[in-house]
Parts: C-alpha cells; sequence; structure tokens
C-alpha cells in the first residue's frame, strides 16, 4: 500500500489554500498554500543530500520551523528523528549515533550544544541552526515531486528511554502515524478548517503528533513565542486564535486552572490531557473553569496517544451512575484497536482483575530501532506489552493501577529511575542507590534517591555534589528533588529492591 503522510498537508492546501497554516505566537507566518509550497522545496534540498529512509534529528523548541521540517522530511522520503529539547548532550549524542542521523536541525539556542556533536558522532555530517543561512538555502531551490512511500516505511523514530538506562528508538511506519491521525478524528476530537492547535507541550512527543490531524483538516499550528508552557502566555493566545486545542499534561492544566483572574477562555475548544494521572478532583476543578472542554488519552511511545480515550461527552456525562469511576479511568480502547488486561501467559483476565495492559493495532509500532531482541520481548504474541498495570470493567474502561517499570512521571515527562540510579553509582561514596517517584501536587511526582552511603563511617556525598554529578551526565529535570541516606535498602529474597517499601516510606513521612 502506497502512503505518505505528507499528501495530509498537499490535500489541505488545495482545498484551503488560503487558510493560516502556521502562527508563531500571535502571528500567523503562512498559509496553507505557501507552507505546501515551501515544504516542496526544503524537501527537495533534503532529497539532494539523503537517501530515502535516511533519518534527520530535530532538536527544537516549538517553533513552525517544527511543522515544516517533518513534512519535509516526509516529502523527500525521510524518517524524522524528533528528539528532547531538554536533553543532555551524551544523551543527544547516543540518540543521534544510534537512529544514524545524517542531519541535524537545531533551534537557535540550542545550536551550540549540538554543532559539536558532529565531530563525535560518525554518521552526522551537518547540524543546521533552522534560524540561520544554511536553513535559508535549503528552503530556496525548485520543487522536487514527492518520493513514494510505502506503509511500512519509518517516519518517526520517537526515542524513550527504558528500564536498561538506554534509549530505544521507537519505529513509527507511514502506517502506524496514519492511523493515529485517522483515530484522533474517530474518538478524540472533531476539527473543522481554520481551528487551531497551540503547541504548549514538546512537539517532539505528544504534541507533535497532535500536529498531524490538524494539518489534515487544515488547523492553525500554533507554536508560543516562549517555545514552551506558559500559562499566562496560553492565556493570552486564546484571545489571538479560535477554536483552540491544547494538548496538556495534568499539571499543566492544574496550573492553568490555578490561573489567577477571570481570563477569557471561550475560545479554548478542547484540552486533551495525557502522559500522567489525573486526579478526579482536578478533572472537575477544569471543568468546573472552562466548560466540558476535556478529552483524555493514554498511549505510549509504542502506540503514540493511541490506546485508550474518553472524549468531551464521556466526561460530560455527570448522570451516569459508575461518572466518578469513569473520570478516574483513562477511556475505552479506540476504534480498532484491541486492548486486553492478561495474566502472565498472556490470557485475558476477567474485567475488574488487575494485570498487565497488552494492545495490538494499526497503531502499534514495527518494533524497536536495531534492537531485535527489545522488540521480540515487548510484541510477543503478536501484541504490545506496555508494562502498564491495570483493570477493565464491563464496559471496557481501562484503569490503570500501576506505570510502566517504575517509570517516574513528572510534568508529563517520563524519568526512568534505573538511569538516574547508574549516574548516581559513579559516585565513589554511592555504595547503593534505588530512584523511585514521590506524589508532588504541582509536577505530579518528583524524584527521591534512597542512597546507602561507602565508607567506613557512612558518610555520603552531600546534595550539592550529588547535583553537579547528575547535571554532568543527565538532563536537568531528571536530577532528584531530595536525597535520603538509608543503611540498607528493602530487598526480597532474591536481592530485588523492593521499591514498594521506599514508596511507603515516602507516605510515611
Amino acid at each position: 500500500m502506497s502512503v505518505n503522510l505528507a499528501q495530509l498537508l498537499v490535500r489541505s492546501a488545495h482545498a484551503y489554500p488560503a487558510l493560516p497554516a502556521l502562527a508563531h505566537g500571535a502571528r500567523v507566518t503562512c498559509s496553507y498554500a505557501e507552507l505546501a509550497a515551501r515544504v516542496a522545496c526544503l524537501g527537495a534540498g533534503l532529497a539532494l543530500r539523503l537517501f530515502p529512509n535516511d533519518r534527520v534529528a530535530l532538536v527544537m523548541k516549538n517553533c513552525p520551523q517544527y511543522v515544516e521540517l517533518l513534512f519535509a522530511c516526509w516529502h523527500a522520503g525521510l524518517c524524522a528523528v524528533p528528539v528532547n529539547a531538554k536533553l543532555h548532550p551524551l544523551e543527544l549524542e547516543f540518540i543521534l549515533q544510534n537512529s544514524g542521523a545524517r542531519l541535524c536541525f537545531a533551534s537557535a539556542e540550542l545550536i551550540d550544544a549540538v554543532a559539536p556533536l558532529a565531530a563525535s558522532v560518525a554518521c552526522l555530517e551537518e547540524a543546521i541552526d533552522v534560524d540561520g543561512p544554511r536553513y535559508a538555502a535549503l528552503c530556496a531551490g525548485a520543487p522536487l515531486p514527492m518520493v513514494a512511500r510505502e506503509a511500512q516505511d519509518p517516519a518517526w523514530l520517537f526515542y524513550t528511554s527504558g528500564t536498561t538506562g538506554r534509549p530505544k528508538g521507537v519505529t513509527l511506519t507511514q502506517k502506524n502515524v496514519m492511523a493515529s491521525v485517522l483515530n484522533y478524528f474517530s474518538d478524540v476530537d472533531a476539527i473543522a478548517p481554520g481551528e487551531a492547535v497551540i503547541h504548549a507541550a514538546p512537539m517532539s512527543h505528544g504534541s507533535g503528533f497532535y500536529i498531524l490531524p490538524h494539518v489534515a483538516h487544515a488547523g492553525l499550528n500554533v507554536a508560543p513565542e516562549s517555545g514552551g508552557f506558559d500559562a499566562p502566555e496560553i492565556h493570552a493566545l486564546l484571545l489571538a486564535h479560535r477554536g483552540v486545542t491544547l494538548f496538556a499534561a495534568p499539571t499543566m492544566v492544574k496550573r492553568l486552572v490555578d490561573f489567577p483572574g477571570d481570563a477569557d477562555t471561550r475560545n479554548l475548544k478542547t484540552i486533551v490531557y495525557g502522559g500522567g494521572p489525573m486526579y478526579v478532583a482536578d478533572c472537575k476543578a477544569a471543568m468546573a473553569r472552562f466548560g466540558c472542554k476535556l478529552a483524555q488519552i493514554y498511549g505510549q511511545g509504542e502506540a503514540p496517544m493511541t490506546i485508550t480515550a474518553m472524549n468531551k461527552a464521556i466526561h460530560a456525562a455527570a448522570g451516569h451512575p459508575r461518572y466518578e469511576q469513569r473520570l478516574a479511568s483513562v477511556g475505552q480502547a479506540f476504534t480498532g484497536v484491541e486492548v486486553i488486561v492478561a495474566d502472565d501467559e498472556d490470557r485475558p483476565l476477567p474485567a475488574g482483575e488487575i494485570g498487565e495492559i497488552l494492545v495490538r493495532g494499526d497503531p502499534v509500532m514495527a518494533g524497536y530501532w536495531a534492537n531485535p531482541e527489545a522488540s521480540a520481548e515487548t510484541l510477543k504474541n503478536g501484541w504490545l506489552h506496555t508494562g502498564d498495570v491495570g483493570s477493565l470493567d464491563e464496559e471496557g474502561f481501562l484503569t490503570l493501577r500501576d506505570r510502566s517499570k517504575d517509570v517516574i512521571i513528572s510534568g508529563g515527562s517520563n524519568i526512568y529511575p534505573r538511569e538516574v540510579e547508574e549516574v548516581l553509582l559513579r559516585h565513589p561514596r554511592v555504595s547503593e542507590v534505588s530512584v523511585v517517584g514521590k506524589s508532588d501536587p504541582e509536577w505530579g511526582e518528583v524524584v527521591v534517591a534512597f542512597i546507602v552511603a561507602r565508607g567506613p563511617h557512612g558518610a555520603g556525598p552531600d546534595g550539592a555534589e550529588l547535583d553537579a554529578l547528575c547535571l554532568d551526565h543527565i538532563a536537568r529535570f531528571k536530577r532528584p528533588k531530595a536525597y535520603r541516606y538509608v543503611e540498607a535498602l528493602p530487598k526480597n529474597s532474591t536481592g530485588k529492591v523492593l521499591k514498594t517499601e521506599l514508596r511507603k516510606l515516602l507516605q510515611a513521612s
């Protein structure tokens, strides 16, 4: 089956050439006709240097060029590798090397951190500033025809950290991404031409996927001037654009609700929330502030944004006898996606019983990039093994009971304990360490490290030393917010650290 995601843009440009396509803050930067023309030229510039299926990395804060580059990559038959802009240079280096990226595009404030990696990453030929003359030159050539793609060709490599501490590249094909786009329309929300999406969450992650359904229906993609989330800025942008959708982590929703004053939110159409647990009380507070404008999704990189959903109508159905339980759930399986809760043998469990959440359907990844062992383990028996634990009720509503492999979700960002633990163990006076998440009203969770000190007197390093160590090796947002020294870590009979016991210690304190 021949399919190219770039056709979504071409279709909208033909149908609605004059409608605004991109905006930087309140300022519209181009129409759909102009965006399609620019993408065709930029795609041609890329195609003259690269071959189909080559990878192109995007290390950028949210900006209009992000949309241009995604569609230019697909126009040229290339695979985009959007990378978390908050990562440490050593983490960026690994992803660039592992993906085999030949080009890397970076925003002006990040180019100085990215450019030196061209010397250490063998495959990387050049790092290009999207605000510089090299980028302008790539956009200035003559257009070339769109490169034909097949359904199984890679379109997006999404790097998700794993419990091994090394990121894995989730390979999302043209078919996977297109299925996620269609599922947005079937189960999340409708989009009318001219309506807008404000990208306050990173385009390298969930918000980036919502670029596509808005392009498919000629919506306006808005990048805030700050490049991220700022509550006063978002409220100001609601005055500038109409029919606004916002993808937000629960912590962002809470900050918007708590924003002081009587801000005008009439132009806010939908808040799609996900990326962490939303407490029922916070959900009700958001609906009291904004009206019935909430929709929820549950997904992971391996099934991007597309495992279960709960639309605005279900959020608004306060008269349903199980309304509270529904709000506490993550909704029902997307159309055409199968979700079961299974035992250790992958056998479906009855309603109400707790087990691992398994998924299959067109949005599920092809596998992990250059990692057949991990692919076989995660996709065994034809099911995506999410590592998340939950239960289904009789009506197919899924409730999460625990999270994948002890992952900590802080402000909508995944933090994997082993990655932090391995850094802390570099310190000569750290003998053992275990990292867990502590509930936090603002961030959802914060990172806490339990440490057994090394040495005759059990004197461990102070927090400043450990902070400096972390900042030398991992992104700032992964750094522990607290260090707690213990004489020994709780373990079971096989020597496995009992993180549940550590969490109980945090709750007790």
